[in-house]
């Protein structure tokens, strides 16, 4: 850690002396001290979500022979190349192909066999007649197909390796493991995954105001929403939440609390206590000097209070109480952190730009990421801000899909002019 720049110890001492971080550098600052998270090898059906701690190579072709596209009859394309609508050529029937066998009779001059789809197409074949194109006969016993007009060498095979190669790349590492991977990885017999541990993060709530969740309201008080919302969060992002008890206004027992957690879990988030007033605990304790402080102010509209320390290397990250801050702190900060140990490439959200759908006259001198929703009008990909984005207000985090960003610069902004949105996780993605 002595090659960082972490803010003065004089900075420290004083919470009411904050050094605002533009927010890209307060991002590259604490993602500077992540460290990727060891491997682990679990069985394929306990992989969905996971994430691939190493490149997936073909160790075979696929498909791994060649296949029929359809019910029909194996032949040898030339052998068609006299077909006549008006008089068709007749084949004889050697043998009968379903899924799963294979055939020990090659298609020679004159011959051909029945065949499923998916079933590999016997040696000397080069082309599959659909059904529907055929009609059979017997004489004597044996059976005869008959074509009424030519087929071209190939037509409806799928050839051997026609989706990979052996040795082909299949799934890069750091690829989060879906439906469609799980089906690779199965078709290739690859039943144990090599994937990152998932990162375990720590949170807490201060403030002597929260009730728990399953108590009745109390005058003055509110219920703890925020820990909640933020275990949502951390299991979209990859990691494991663990939830601790939320601690009254007191910096002595919430030190013990960090350095607990701290020892405990990769990450450790906690919600309320950093503003500057009087009961402001976490501001208090990321300043006392037992921790490296990495900033305790960002240049942006909610959470400009969002703090960062780092101890031991490992990350704290304490947010805003207010639940608008609280959540636009996560995905800014901690997210990418969790994403980062996880390997993953993309560790920021996706950024678009879209048409602004109704004014929005609020200014500050910092950046707002103002909760929004994306629709298409008129071909068109248009952001609206929602009607309550005060970073108090919890109910329009449910409605939102993405955060329209208004740098100072702009002075507010008005409906039809363009924005960059950064789009929410699972939503347009």
């Amino acid at each position: 850690m002595k090659d960082r720049d972490p803010i003065s110890a004089q900075s420290r001492r004083d919470t009411f002396n904050r050094r605002a971080l533009q927010v890209s550098d307060a991002q590259t600052l604490s993602i500077s001290y992540v460290e990727r998270v060891h491997e682990e090898s679990i069985p394929l059906q306990d992989s969905d979500g996971r994430v691939l701690a190493s490149d997936v190579i073909a160790p075979h072709p696929f498909p791994a022979f060649a296949r029929s596209g359809m019910d029909g009859y194996a032949v040898r394309s030339i052998d068609t190349a006299a077909c006549d609508p008006g008089k068709p050529i007749w084949l004889e029937v050697v043998d009968h192909i379903p899924c799963g066998y294979v055939s020990s009779i090659p298609i020679e001059q004159g011959k051909a066999s029945r065949i499923m789809t998916g079933a590999q197409v016997p040696e000397g074949a080069d082309a599959v007649v659909m059904l529907e194109a055929t009609e059979l006969r017997t004489e004597n016993g044996r059976s005869y197909v008959g074509l009424k007009k030519p087929i071209e060498k190939g037509k409806n095979i799928t050839p051997l390796g026609f989706e990979l190669q052996e040795g082909d790349l299949i799934l890069r590492r750091g690829t989060v493991i879906g439906p469609g991977e799980i089906s690779v990885l199965a078709t290739f017999g690859i039943h144990t995954v090599k994937v990152y541990r998932q990162p375990v993060v720590g949170i807490f709530s201060t403030g002597t105001e929260l009730l728990d969740i399953t108590e009745p309201l109390e005058p003055g008080k509110i219920r703890n929403s925020n820990t909640y919302m933020l275990a949502s969060q951390i299991r979209e992002a990859g990691g494991i939440p663990m939830i601790m008890e939320a601690i009254p206004d007191d910096v002595q027992l919430a030190r013990e609390k960090v350095e607990e957690a701290l020892q405990l879990y990769d990450i450790v988030v906690t919600t309320g206590g950093v503003s500057v007033g009087d009961y402001d605990i976490m501001g208090e304790l990321v300043t006392s000097g037992e921790l490296d402080m990495l900033f305790n102010k960002v240049t942006m509209r909610p959470g400009s209070v969002t703090t960062a320390a780092v101890k031991e290397g490992k990350l704290l990250f304490a947010l805003s109480g207010n639940p608008g801050a609280c959540f636009v702190g996560f995905l800014l900060f901690v997210r990418p952190a969790i994403r980062k140990m996880l390997g993953m490439e993309q560790l920021y959200l996706t950024e678009w730009t879209a048409e602004l759908g109704a004014d929005y006259s609020k200014v500050n001198n910092f950046t707002r990421y103002v909760r929004g929703s994306l629709d298409i009008q008129n071909g068109k990909l248009v952001a609206t801000p929602a009607s309550l984005d005060e970073s108090s207000v919890m109910i329009t985090i449910k409605d939102s899909d993405c955060l329209i960003v208004t740098p100072p610069e702009l002075r507010g902004a008005v409906k039809g002019q363009n924005v960059q949105v950064l789009v929410l996780p699972g939503a347009w993605t």
